[in-house]
């Protein structure tokens, strides 16, 4: 199954839909403006809260835990590297491998794929597909990619502030 994630390119707080192979959304994201570290709620279209995002602050590294139901299912940990960078999803037994600055990366468990997240170029704004091996992870996967943009995005602010 596919999901397909388009930010808004201009935004003061972070608020898209997230669409289904059909095209129709499944999900509406939303940042939260005025808050001590990044938050992000994941809703379906009910508006129902699947999924809740939240960046630990004062951390030397960035870590943000993600909520499915209430109850924390992962960390992500951004590891320390000079090159390019690396994560760690604990918790949830995952790993993750590719190219995060070109958003072409998969997420592995033992071997067998959970999700594959590729960019779609010549678009306006981010665009992003999903492929979720089994829909029994489609919450989980959106959430852990979601958080990795999250980092993605920090990491490019923090980077373009200090020049």
């Amino acid at each position: 199954m596919k999901l397909y994630i388009k930010q808004k390119v201009f935004s003061w707080k972070d608020k898209f839909t997230v669409k289904d192979e059909a095209g129709q959304d499944k999900y509406f994201v939303e940042g939260e403006f005025f808050s001590w570290g990044k938050k992000l709620h994941v809703n379906d279209m009910g508006g129902n809260e699947a999924a809740f995002i939240q960046q630990k602050v004062f951390s030397f590294l960035p870590k943000y835990f993600v909520f499915v139901n209430g109850e924390q299912i992962a960390e992500i940990v951004k590891e320390f590297t000079f090159l390019k960078p690396k994560y760690r999803i604990e918790g949830l037994d995952w790993d993750i491998n590719g190219n995060f600055w070109a958003h072409d990366y998969e997420i592995t468990k033992n071997g067998k794929t959970i999700v594959t997240i590729r960019k779609e170029w010549m678009t306006w704004g981010d665009s992003y597909e999903l492929d979720i091996a089994d829909p029994r992870d489609e919450i989980v996967a959106l959430a852990v990619v979601l958080t990795i943009d999250c980092v993605m995005a920090a990491s490019a602010a923090a980077a373009s502030s200090a020049n």
